[in-house]
């Protein structure tokens, strides 16, 4: 089969490679008939998040069922799902706790309580390197799953996969953004970056009762798309103070909820990029902190953007002083796409909108490079591996 294939940084390719195999009893197959880039894939490309054999990408597909294991109950041959990202057992401590992706029993190699940079990490993700369970990901033409009856969701015959392909990872993790927050309604909403989960959270941040949403990022063109698909106030930090801008914007106090959905590679000056390096640290915390400063006192800022480092002079005298509440990590997806399902049915949300290409598997490493390059004003890439 053919799939896109990490070599080293800066190396993604389509190759030709083995057709994945039942190997557990609770597997299925699945031909791949829609599959997606994220950001967090930029983290493998760039080398953000150590990989040293090659590896089929993506963690965002879905599909048709082509082969089922022996012990597989709930779906059959011909069904058509949805993948949630994070690897799930469903029954250890983690997932039987609302808490899917910390699972104990997908990541056999690298699982621990500690959390370290090379080891101990959480549950396995789709094609997301080894330390997360080395797991062939779904840009590819076929892809196995396990746990089969666990996580995927079987999709209606009348929604499109472009309609439903983002409960994934994108929807859910910028609803997960939103959710943390446990808003009343009312609420000021600033979400930094504009990229498709900080465009998630936008959409996610109305249906939860936001009274204003505002949108942050340095490209203009993403500023563009989260104005025209979800209606939002927009500021570029390359024109405007953004954290006085959103305490103008809210009499002096600042937002009620700030989003982090950037993550550690948020654009940086020279003298922050030499710091980086003389501190052993990949990227920079700098959106974060902006974080802490544009949310009021006893606000909440939820971190989706993926760190995977420890950094020098985090601000904790600030969150401190301004007693603001913290909630970051992996989204867990089990916990929200049966309801997000719904409201995609019920026509209460639309997530296509932000798609700006469509391109055949074959042409993967041109599509790597508009997305990271931010290139023809690409937002977000969907592959078609049997186009």
């Amino acid at each position: 089969m053919k799939a896109a294939v990490f070599h080293k940084p800066g190396d993604i390719s389509v190759d030709t490679v083995d057709d994945p195999k039942i190997e557990e009893a609770g597997d299925v197959i699945l031909k791949v008939t829609s599959t997606a880039i994220c950001g967090s894939d930029l983290h493998i490309l760039d080398g953000g998040i150590p990989q040293t054999k090659d590896l089929i990408m993506g963690h965002e597909f879905m599909g048709i069922v082509e082969e089922v294991g022996p012990s597989v109950k709930k779906l059959k041959r011909g069904d058509r799902v949805v993948v949630p990202f994070p690897i799930a057992c469903g029954h250890c401590f983690f997932c039987t706790h609302g808490a899917s992706p910390h699972c104990e029993n997908s990541n056999h190699e690298h699982y621990g309580p500690q959390g370290d940079l090379l080891d101990h990490k959480g549950g396995a993700l789709y094609g997301y390197t080894d330390l997360y369970g080395g797991y062939s990901g779904g840009q590819a033409e076929y892809v196995r799953v396990p746990y089969a009856d666990v996580s995927p969701r079987i999709v209606p015959d009348n929604l499109t996969d472009e309609q439903v392909l983002f409960l994934t990872d994108i929807f859910p993790t910028g609803w997960s953004a939103i959710d943390w927050a446990q808003m009343k309604g009312g609420e000021v909403v600033a979400i930094f970056g504009s990229g498709p989960v900080g465009l998630m959270a936008q959409k996610s941040a109305w249906l939860n009762g936001a009274s204003r949403v505002i949108a942050i990022d340095p490209v203009e063109y993403r500023l563009k798309k989260a104005r025209e698909t979800n209606k939002v106030e927009t500021l570029n930090p390359n024109e405007v103070d953004v954290v006085q801008a959103i305490r103008d914007m809210t009499g002096g106090r600042g937002a009620d909820v700030c989003v982090d959905a950037v993550g550690f590679e948020a654009n940086r000056s020279f003298l922050e990029k030499i710091k980086a390096t003389v501190n052993f640290e990949k990227g920079t915390v700098k959106v974060m902190e902006m974080c802490f400063e544009a949310v009021r006192r006893g606000g909440t800022v939820t971190v989706v953007g993926v760190y995977g480092t420890p950094y020098d002079n985090f601000p904790v005298h600030r969150m401190f002083d301004k007693g603001i509440t913290i909630k970051q990590g992996q989204a867990p997806v089990l916990n929200y796409i049966d309801h997000l399902i719904d409201l995609i049915k019920q026509e209460k949300v639309v997530l296509d909108d932000i798609i700006s290409h469509k391109l055949p598997l074959d042409q993967a490493t041109h599509a790597y490079n508009i997305f990271k390059n931010k290139e023809d004003d690409c937002t977000k890439v969907v592959l078609k591996p049997h186009a």
